[in-house]
């Protein structure tokens, strides 16, 4: 009977359905006893499909189709030519591609409009566009699981392509690119996942869960996460920025995701509505939920930014005191930078002095601190007597104490095995080195090597790696009695290397960077996490580059002051010590538990209305693995 089907013109057969003008009769209801035929009917269908397999492109074609039907060419032994076949299965593929051009064009566009929500194009409002069209994507009836990770692996490749191109200019294409399709793949397990759980009621609020445990999960592995690329520090220049107040980076991606997904709703909705509302009885658009969830978060926005400005704008009894930031530059920029140590410590030094001047004539006010970049004396000062006395004559010009970033020798330096930390000290200019910050979170495949003795025969630039080691503390540090928190660099993209030094007694927060192994659009979205990092904690902050950028930034986001790129310069600012903690500083941690649990729950959910709603299909299979009979 099945060689009799009719077949379609690529060869294979059709499926026996009615045409559009064929009659059809009523099939009865299967009765209880009916259920062992129908159990012996699946096990050989099973059996049918399994038998032979051998995953051989060529080897598991049907026998009984024709492989002229098929458009395969036959070698001399009337086999189908392997190469044929790949090039049919090809074909296939495009076509496929083709048929689904609107869903592969809304995934790359919504992954580049992610990326244009980013500094330097810092279009805040392009995130909603690009999340609103990816779950357009992944409601779509006809996509799949496996087809919500690829469209959603396809829209990280075009987030975090563009998003990264100055890693290639540090290390070459091939590690950008693979960087780039690791992260991506976080955006599929969410594509993955967002399939499974978009039949439940409320999807964008599920949805929205689940983008932020892909975030938080992308922050925390491989090798302590790559934070670089959760949505909330591309809204630093938008107006939800003030919802960090109350949960951090977490909370912020999640209401601007929620949003994206309730305009998704809402736009279904009206769409479907437009065509079918005429029809009688059809129900009117469900708006209720979308439009609830959109307007909970410009509410709770309405109710923050009045906080936030109220804290930037001086009111209360804080104390003031001035800060200064010193950007010394480099002879030029890239990896090179390192062969001219001398000449980048004597460049801040040389700019301190400046500052110096310019407070001795009275066109300055005076600092109680000055922070130095990361980086700003690479020639060890605690090793090296020169380097000292150079770094003693800056602070003894310009009167007060100096944060100075310099690379020390850790425990157990050799030659073979030179490690070493990446350090703040606080340099006195009457007591010389004091307190210091050992960076803590210190980066991957660049500061350090994992897995050194392998990754070393994959790449030449597994050499240029350091040996950094990661220091200890809780990110404090006191000069001129001033309780200062230190994120060094790779640090700020962290939440808990903020959150650790404002909650042991941070008045004011820096972060020493050096940048002068990336460009430019680099500098500028790590001057964004800065940013959320001021808000988040109500606090100042001071970010002090080698090249730039360096900046003033205020607790509400603005920038009170910034030097321009690979410039020498410094800053010189008014700032107010702030004691008060945020919801976000202390409660973060918890609500970022909270929606992850939302959102692994919504999958599990899920998963169990799918297995009730499919339960005699999964006992028939239960059964077929164990060996047991059919029920009779």
């Amino acid at each position: 009977m099945d060689s009799d089907r009719p077949k379609d013109r690529s060869g294979r057969r059709r499926p026996l359905r009615p045409g559009p003008n064929e009659s059809t009769e009523v099939i009865p209801a299967i009765e209880e006893d009916e259920l062992a035929e129908l159990d012996e009917l699946d096990d050989e269908a099973f059996g049918e499909l399994d038998e032979g397999a051998t995953g051989d492109p060529v080897a598991d074609i049907d026998p009984d189709e024709e492989p002229e039907e098929l458009e395969y060419r036959l070698t001399a032994a009337g086999t189908p030519d392997r190469w044929s076949v790949v090039t049919v299965r090809a074909s296939r593929f495009g076509r496929a591609a083709a048929r689904r051009w609107a869903q592969l064009s809304a995934a790359v566009g919504g992954g580049l409009a992610l990326c244009l929500s980013y500094p330097p194009t810092g279009w805040w409002w392009a995130a909603f566009v690009g999340v609103a069209l990816i779950g357009w994507v992944l409601t779509l009836e006809s996509t799949t699981r496996a087809g919500g990770f690829g469209y959603g692996f396809l829209f990280g490749l075009a987030f975090y392509i563009p998003l990264l191109p100055w890693i290639s200019g540090l290390v070459g294409p091939v590690p950008w690119l693979a960087l780039s399709a690791m992260e991506a793949l976080f955006c599929g397990l969410f594509g993955l996942a967002a399939v499974v759980v978009r039949r439940l009621p409320g999807w964008p609020l599920w949805f929205a869960a689940l983008w932020v445990t892909q975030e938080w999960l992308k922050s925390t592995v491989p090798f302590g996460g790559f934070p670089w690329g959760v949505l909330g520090f591309g809204q630093t220049n938008g107006p939800l920025l003030a919802i960090a107040r109350w949960g951090g980076a977490p909370l912020l991606s999640f209401a601007v995701v929620l949003v994206g997904f309730s305009l998704t709703l809402l736009a279904l909705e009206i769409v479907q509505w437009w065509h079918h509302g005429h029809k009688p009885g059809f129900p009117a658009p469900a708006v209720m939920l979308p439009g609830l969830c959109i307007t909970v978060v410009l509410l709770a926005t309405a109710l923050l930014w009045p906080q936030v400005r109220h804290s930037a704008t001086g009111a209360g009894d804080e104390q003031t005191v001035t800060v200064a930031a010193v950007q010394g530059n480099v002879p030029r920029l890239g990896l090179e930078f390192n062969a001219q140590r001398r000449a980048v410590l004597d460049n801040h030094v040389r700019q301190t002095q400046v500052l110096a001047g310019d407070v001795r004539a009275g066109r300055a006010p005076q600092p109680m601190f000055v922070v130095w970049p990361e980086n700003a004396s690479d020639i060890d000062p605690l090793a090296n007597a020169d380097a000292a006395a150079q770094i003693t004559a800056a602070a003894d010009a310009v009167g007060a104490p100096i944060l100075v970033g310099a690379v020390t020798k850790a425990d157990g330096y050799t030659a073979d095995n030179p490690v070493a930390t990446n350090t703040v000290i606080v340099w006195d200019p009457e007591h010389g080195p004091g307190e210091r910050h050992d960076k803590k979170i210190v980066q991957p495949f660049g500061e350090y090597l994992p897995w050194r003795s392998f990754f070393k025969h994959l790449s030449s630039y597994a050499d240029r790696a350091g040996y950094f080691v990661p220091g200890e503390g809780n990110g404090v540090v006191h000069a001129a009695g001033v309780p200062i928190g230190v994120t060094t660099c790779w640090e700020v993209i962290f939440d808990r290397a903020s959150r650790e030094s404002v909650l042991s007694g941070a008045q004011v927060l820096t972060v020493p960077t050096n940048n002068a192994t990336f460009d430019e659009n680099m500098s500028a979205q790590q001057l964004a996490f800065g940013k959320l990092r001021a808000v988040e904690h109500d606090r100042y902050l001071v970010v002090a580059g080698t090249t730039g950028i360096s900046a003033v930034i205020a607790p509400d986001g603005r920038e009170l002051a910034r030097t321009e790129w690979f410039q020498p310069a410094y800053l010189d600012s008014q700032v107010r010590l702030k004691t008060d903690l945020t919801p976000a500083t202390e409660w973060a941690p918890t609500l970022q538990v909270v929606m992850v649990t939302v959102g692994l729950g919504a999958v599990g959910a899920a998963v169990v209305v799918s297995i009730l709603h499919n339960g005699g299909f999964v006992q028939r299979m239960l059964r077929r693995r164990t060996g047991e009979g059919p029920r009779r």
